[in-house]
């Protein structure tokens, strides 16, 4: 299976002859999807060239808190910045410094800032990596959470053979692919989610709209992306922003934008999830200026939009997973499953206005998750990132 790593990776270089594999190691993450900023020791540049690394990896190599040009490189920004930290190859010199918390460098500094997930590949010759001091400092990282990635066994630039030989850069990408996105089977798979609200016309000011704030749907996107999954994302206006790679988004306004999107891009999907909150009906004339204030009431002529759920549900590729969302106000298990069947949907998830702390604009959710057998899933209030990981968790035991 192809591996997608959808992740920023700060990958710590230090002064090891194991460097001159950086290039590769770089080459291995940024095929596999990962954007990688690289920050070098002084003694590493010795062993590869910043400019190799900096073309492999479309980001200027770090090397100095300060930069001669007198920049400064916030440690605390570039440690926030990453959803992991690799330092590859790890010199027997820096376990040393990081097992006793120094901070004498750019890389140092970085991982003691780091928040995420920080794993280190070592990398020594065998009388180094057998001294009973490498091994107390590395008992020292594990105790802190600290992921090692091997040593190998195999021939040293000593000339000597045994262990010390830095993990292969595949094998490395290969361990960080399971840890970090695990046997998902989201992974690779391509996913259309809608998102938000849709506002349709009534002048060049006023619109019909709703509530939606897009929360779920983007929630839903960042999970899958983090699972793998290669994400086009369809959002109504909302005031959103996501930064998680793997996610390739398109900004609608109207039902009518949306229909148009998402057909052009549900052929081609493995899974859509329909999050989005489509206005059911628009203006029949927009007024082309806006519509002066008088007296008495105002008449709106409205007209349906298109169903584009019921339309996906009738074009559906064999072998495509169409999941829709309902937000009821009554009898709402019986009206969800009643569009579940309607629409030829394999899921359909519930929330309902009368649960306190679901539905729109809240940093929370409770929903109850249907399948085609009608079987009947109702989960707690949960936060929205967590009511994805559990959509996304039912959405793959029908994959």
């Amino acid at each position: 299976m192809e591996r997608f790593l959808n992740r920023k990776v700060l990958l710590g270089i230090s002064g090891s002859i194991a460097a001159y594999k950086a290039a590769a190691l770089v080459r291995e993450l940024v095929k596999a999807g990962a954007q990688v900023q690289v920050v070098m020791t002084r003694a590493a540049r010795d062993f590869v060239t910043p400019l190799t690394l900096a073309t492999f990896s479309g980001r200027p190599v770090l090397s100095e808190l300060v930069s001669d040009d007198g920049t400064w490189n916030d440690h605390v920004h570039l440690a926030r910045w990453a959803d992991v930290l690799l330092i590859a190859p790890l010199s027997a010199n820096t376990l040393s410094k990081l097992a006793h918390g120094q901070c004498d460098n750019l890389l140092l500094a970085c991982c003691l800032s780091a928040t995420c997930p920080v794993y280190v590949a070592p990398a020594m010759d065998l009388e180094m990596y057998r001294d009973p001091s490498t091994h107390a400092n590395l008992d020292l990282l594990l105790q802190r959470g600290i992921r090692t990635i091997g040593p190998e066994s195999g021939e040293l630039a000593s000339g000597l053979s045994g262990e010390g030989r830095m993990t292969e850069p595949e094998a490395i990408v290969s361990r960080l692919h399971a840890d970090l996105v695990g046997n998902s089977k989201l992974n690779g798979k391509r996913l259309l989610i809608t998102a938000g609200p849709t506002q349709e016309a009534i002048d060049p000011v006023r619109y019909i709209g709703n509530r939606s704030s897009g929360k779920m749907g983007f929630a839903l996107a960042e999970e899958a992306a983090s699972r793998g999954a290669q994400v086009h994302l369809v959002t109504g206006p909302v005031s959103l922003r996501t930064d998680r790679i793997g996610i390739q988004r398109t900004d609608v306004s109207s039902a009518a934008q949306m229909a148009v999107a998402c057909k052009e891009r549900s052929p081609q999907s493995d899974v859509v999830i329909m999050s989005a909150a489509v206005a059911d009906y628009r203006p029949v004339a927009p007024s082309e200026n806006k519509i002066k204030k008088l007296e008495g009431a105002l008449d709106i002529a409205l007209e349906a939009t298109e169903d584009v759920l019921a339309w996906m549900g009738k074009n559906k590729p064999h072998g495509q997973l169409l999941v829709g969302f309902a937000l009821e106000t009554h009898d709402a298990v019986a009206n969800a499953k009643g569009k579940l069947e309607r629409k030829n949907l394999d899921l359909i998830v519930l929330n309902t206005l009368a649960d306190a702390g679901a539905g729109f604009g809240h940093d929370t959710n409770k929903v109850t998750i249907i399948g085609k057998d009608t079987k009947v899933a109702a989960l707690p209030l949960m936060s929205k990132a967590d009511t994805a990981r559990a959509i996304l968790d039912h959405i793959e035991t029908l994959l």
